[in-house]
């Protein structure tokens, strides 16, 4: 028996924006540049009646721009040039190949998308509401600065393109696309605001953000972009696995308190261990590669395989904050006492309506959701499992919840296991996640050179004055804030590691630290110039002083 779309929906914005499925984060980007530009408001579809093509902005280029006018007789160049390096291409090189988007090197991109190619599932609303929330008005200064940074060489104000501006060869092509386009597209529904639900990670990720663009005047803009797109997904799968113990832990609980928000959250981004009082670390073991450590590979592996163990219960927790959001919906209907003040549940508020004084709501509510369900069905040809569950005799909202798990649980932990494998960049040199291609191959945490690149740019970033400079940092150093800040173990276990911290741990953490130590000359960021460990430091790649900086 199929379960009603109403009885089986699973997204709820309270909990998360996504709609949990396998995101490509240029197209995240590209969507959350209305976001930007429109304080929170999404975007109208292009209106357009066909897609469109590489073949369209390589005429678009020869025809009418005038930079572009004797690279005529070099079409097939030019060509080439604008699918590899401009174009976000689905099916890419295959005969059936088609535009997502232009590549989200500049802001106006989002204006010659094509719809049906880009979608970003709910990422970008999640990324931007969790910028917009973060606390001490840094959500708002990182949002101001990512709008100035994206939409440079735009007039905000006529949306035209400004004269003379600095950019480099790719974004000026794309301003020139811009100048076809008069429509802002900004979407007319008000868009739901709500905070996130682990506002220290979300305070993280603002103030990683906001380090990483003062380098904006000494990076290539197409690298910028690439760090930023990298810096974004690792923020994002932290924050989710968070969920993954928030949400189960305060429904166990009755929690009838606000979870992690402004006022609760106990982390503080701008301290030296920013995570210590957090009650909900997730502790990633990551193998940096070490030839033949095989202890080092199975500890990182048995961390992803912690987390990835706890999608179950995180789905069966959701499925009960929204159908407890549902029941919340319809007790406003009523005009019932027992809605806020405000007349908006927040999680806390539907955590808080399984406790006794809502039996009776609760109890009338879902009797006549499942009797939707039930009385459907023949009794005697009732479906095995929704029988199974039934012959539990356990209260009407237990059985509700169970009877969706066992219909929708397994494809709900599907998409959600892709969703994470996509945000961790599985198997790629920005990644934080690998996985054989075998057939029931294990997933371990092993941290790719461009994302270390990335996490390293901030590290050496400190505050001098009111202002952002560069200086070198310890190895010690960096590994106590990778732990402190990131929850990433490479050198040490967690304190909860189901590990026996044996001689054999031990003797992969050390070569996992060698692997480190390697890994950091390969980038170019460390050079030891003797045994001494107070001389082993890492040194900025880009010197920024109080006389230089713009942060």
């Amino acid at each position: 028996m199929p379960i009603k779309k109403k009885d089986s929906e699973f997204r709820i914005p309270k909990v998360s924006y996504f709609h949990w499925n396998h995101t490509e984060m240029d197209r995240v980007l590209t969507m959350l540049f209305p976001r930007l530009l429109f304080d929170g408001y999404g975007s109208r579809k292009p209106a357009r009646t066909s897609l469109l093509q590489p073949e369209q902005f390589v005429e678009e280029m020869l025809l009418r721009d005038t930079y572009f006018h004797n690279f005529e007789k070099y079409k097939s160049i030019v060509e080439k040039w604008v699918e590899t390096d401009l174009l976000d291409l689905v099916n890419r090189g295959r005969a059936n190949q088609v535009v997502a988007a232009p590549r989200p090197l500049h802001g106006a991109t989002y204006k010659f998308r094509n719809t049906k190619h880009c979608r970003d599932y709910g990422t970008a609303e999640q990324i931007y509401w969790m910028l917009h929330f973060s606390r001490h008005g840094l959500g708002d200064r990182v949002c101001k600065d990512l709008k100035q940074f994206f939409f440079k060489g735009i007039d905000l104000t006529t949306q035209k393109s400004e004269k003379y501006a600095d950019v480099d060869v790719e974004t000026q092509t794309l301003l020139r696309f811009n100048e076809q386009v008069g429509d802002s597209l900004k979407e007319s529904t008000v868009p739901e605001k709500y905070e996130p639900l682990c506002m220290g990670r979300s305070d993280i990720m603002a103030e990683d953000i906001q380090k990483l663009l003062v380098y904006e005047p000494y990076i290539p803009r197409t690298v910028m972009v690439d760090y930023l797109k990298t810096l974004m997904a690792f923020h994002l799968a932290l924050y989710h696995f968070a969920l993954l113990k928030v949400l189960p832990a305060s429904i166990k609980q009755k929690c009838r308190k606000e979870l992690c928000g402004k006022r609760n959250c106990p982390v503080k981004p701008g301290s030296d261990v920013p995570l210590k009082d957090c009650p909900y670390r997730i502790a990633l073991i990551v193998d940096m590669g070490y030839p033949h450590n095989q202890r080092m590979t199975d500890l990182a592996g048995f961390s992803a395989e912690r987390l990835y163990r706890q999608i179950p219960a995180f789905v069966q927790a959701n499925y009960t904050v929204k159908k407890l959001d549902e029941m919340a919906d319809y007790l406003c209907k009523k005009n019932s006492p027992l809605v806020p003040s405000n007349g908006t549940f927040s999680v806390g508020d539907l955590i808080n309506m399984l406790n006794s004084e809502y039996d009776t709501e609760r109890d009338a509510y879902f009797k006549s959701r499942i009797a939707g369900i039930v009385d459907e069905e023949d009794r005697e040809d009732m479906d095995p499992e929704i029988r199974d569950v039934m012959k539990l005799k356990l209260p009407d909202f237990d059985s509700f919840i169970e009877i969706l798990m066992a219909y929708r649980g397994k494809y709900h932990q599907q998409y959600i296991t892709e969703c994470f494998d996509s945000l961790l960049l599985k198997n790629k040199e920005n990644g934080l996640l690998v996985q054989s291609r075998s057939k029931g191959s294990q997933r371990r945490f092993f941290m790719g050179s461009k994302l270390l690149e990335v996490l390293l740019q901030i590290a050496v970033l400190k505050v001098e004055n009111g202002q952002f400079v560069t200086g070198s940092i310890r190895i010690e150093e960096l590994l106590t804030l990778f732990r402190n800040r990131y929850d990433i173990y490479i050198d040490k276990l967690p304190q909860d590691s189901e590990s026996d911290n044996s001689i054999y741990d031990q003797r992969a953490l050390r070569l996992n630290t060698e692997a480190f130590k390697r890994r950091l000359r390969e980038i170019g960021f460390y050079e030891d110039l003797s045994d001494a460990y107070v001389t082993q430091k890492i040194s900025p790649r880009y010197i920024i002083n109080s006389e230089n900086s713009n942060g």
